[in-house]
């Protein structure tokens, strides 16, 4: 039994969701911000057999896409007396990050 964590862009979510509960996975969703740009994530939490890991990540790594986004960064200031100024930078958003964990124990009551 394997544990897999996947953090993924919120725009994909449900969608993923949706496909891995009609190929026979539980998902447990959960909230999640990055620590970067301050946005939100969902981290997406599966108990799995061992078999089963390659159609779950090739499920995740087609339809979790990365792309470019227009944000704006607060640039630091020097003293007291300045403000920040924000400015836009591009950066990528989506993608996964997918841990495969082992399972010691596991039970369903």
């Amino acid at each position: 039994m394997k544990l897999v964590m996947a953090i993924i862009h919120d725009e994909d979510a449900f969608h993923i969701m949706d496909i891995l509960n009609e190929k026979g996975y539980s998902v447990t969703k959960l909230a999640s911000t990055g620590g970067f740009l301050r946005a939100g994530n969902t981290t997406l939490i599966c108990g799995v057999s061992e078999e089963r890991i390659p159609e779950l990540v090739e499920i995740i790594e087609k339809k979790c896409k990365s792309r470019k986004q227009i944000t704006s960064v607060n640039s630091m200031h020097i003293n007291s007396t300045e403000s920040y100024v924000p400015y836009p930078v591009e950066v990528t958003v989506g993608g996964a990050t997918i841990f495969v964990l082992n399972v010691e124990d596991f039970k369903k009551v």
